[in-house]
């Protein structure tokens, strides 16, 4: 990977400045006076200049508070069509649950309401069997808004590459070049696609954001999602970053969380099917489920669908499809996925090689297939990402929670064990129903 330019450097240490001192923000900041209706951020037509989220600001804390729920006026995307048939009809049985105490990470006590506060929450839904118990958005989002899932993307491309795995039209044990050769000078020349997809690739990149020379920040020139200086040379679409990137270590040696092994696996699976990211997700998933709204998906400078962090979608769709992979894959008494697809991504991996990554927040974790899974005795399985988005399914409680936020800190490591015993609780409590 070139060194990146000066002005490229620039942008990216003051990226990394706000992205480092966000933790420290989300510990004196209260989340009150951050909220982007008070702030009155892009409101006004058209709004004061100190009140304009722009896309280069999107990841400059307090902006992402509206930003994440608006990406589709900062930038170009594609739609992910919901198809025709109605949306399918989701059972309400509210109960009261912000007064729910349970212990927080500090050996002190905290409520629900108080967690979805202090985790700058934007919207929280539980599902109990199928039945909506739970939900509120905050922040000005509107039900109807599709919010910025970020890396939560990445379990959608590891869903769609499973059920292609498993009907035969992906050899898993198959080198990435056999239906990429573009990449046969890359880092994935000789790595598998089940490597790519378990990320235990070695690949010369880093995704730090406190460190402006990581390769993260190229990437994010490279999808559109960072807009790069004038005088930036480096890669300006996905694709042509991913031929650049070399190999660092051994394939399959431990996981490194990487958005690149993401994006190549979505590149292979439209090269092997002819079709879209969004046309397959909508064919195989959004139309399936009853949803409600179009979701969306962020495209890069020449049109290339970002399989990694590109996803938005709203709050009780989100919920619809966590119903569907609770249930073993099954929507409106249908099978719309194949069990052995949901049990293959609840299998997990190899918990010796996660350890490669130094979470030890998530000790007993593994990462197959694009999907965060822990190993409990509950069997549960998670989706995560950026700024504490969470898909959370339990299916020994019959539980789903889709948890959006738009938190200072983008690493979810920061709040991982305050969201752990969050979940925990409402697990417990809804149990006796």
């Amino acid at each position: 990977m070139k060194n990146p330019s000066k002005p490229h450097r620039a942008v990216a240490v003051a990226v990394a400045l706000f992205l480092s001192a966000s933790a420290s923000l989300a510990q004196t900041l209260q989340p009150e006076a951050t909220d982007p209706v008070k702030l009155e951020l892009m409101k006004g037509f058209p709004p004061a200049p100190e009140k304009i989220v722009r896309l280069s600001t999107v990841l400059k804390f307090p902006n992402g508070r509206w930003a994440f729920h608006h990406m589709r006026e900062l930038g170009p995307t594609v739609q992910v069509w919901r198809g025709d048939d109605k949306p399918s009809a989701l059972r309400e049985m509210p109960q009261e649950m912000d007064a729910l105490s349970f212990e927080d990470d500090k050996g002190g006590k905290t409520t629900l309401a108080d967690w979805q506060r202090t985790t700058f929450t934007d919207g929280l839904l539980v599902l109990h069997k199928g039945a909506v118990v739970f939900q509120k958005h905050y922040s000005g989002m509107a039900a109807h808004q599709p919010h910025a899932l970020w890396s939560m993307s990445k379990s959608f491309t590891g869903l769609l590459a499973t059920m292609l795995i498993k009907e035969g039209v992906i050899d898993p044990n198959a080198l990435v070049v056999k239906y990429l050769p573009e990449l046969k000078d890359s880092a994935w020349a000789d790595a598998t696609v089940q490597q790519t997809l378990d990320m235990t690739t070695g690949v010369a990149y880093k995704e730090n954001f406190r460190d402006p020379n990581s390769g993260i920040f190229q990437y994010l020139h490279a999808s559109g999602l960072l807009p790069a200086p004038p005088t930036y040379t480096g890669p300006r679409t996905v694709p042509d970053l991913l031929v650049t990137l070399k190999k660092e270590g051994e394939h399959g040696a431990g996981f490194k969380y990487k958005t690149v092994d993401t994006e190549v696996m979505g590149w292979l699976m439209q090269r092997v099917t002819g079709k879209s990211y969004s046309a397959l997700l909508s064919e195989r998933l959004w139309s399936r489920i009853g949803a409600q709204d179009d979701a969306y998906i962020w495209v890069d400078p020449i049109g290339t669908q970002i399989t990694s962090v590109g996803f938005s979608a709203t709050l009780r769709d989100l919920g619809r499809v966590g119903e569907t992979l609770r249930t073993s894959g099954r929507s409106s008494g249908r099978q719309i996925i194949a069990e052995s697809v949901i049990a293959e991504i609840r299998r997990g991996a190899d918990i010796e090689k996660f350890k490669a990554n130094g979470q030890a927040m998530r000790s007993g974790y593994s990462y197959h297939n694009q999907w965060w899974v822990p190993h409990d005795r509950d069997g549960s399985f998670e989706m995560k990402g950026l700024n504490g988005q969470h898909m959370h399914i339990n299916p020994a409680a019959e539980l789903v929670i889709i948890k959006l936020s738009s938190h200072p800190a983008g690493d979810t490591s920061v709040t991982h064990n305050l969201d752990r015993r969050a979940f925990a609780a409402i697990a417990g409590a809804l149990r006796g129903h």
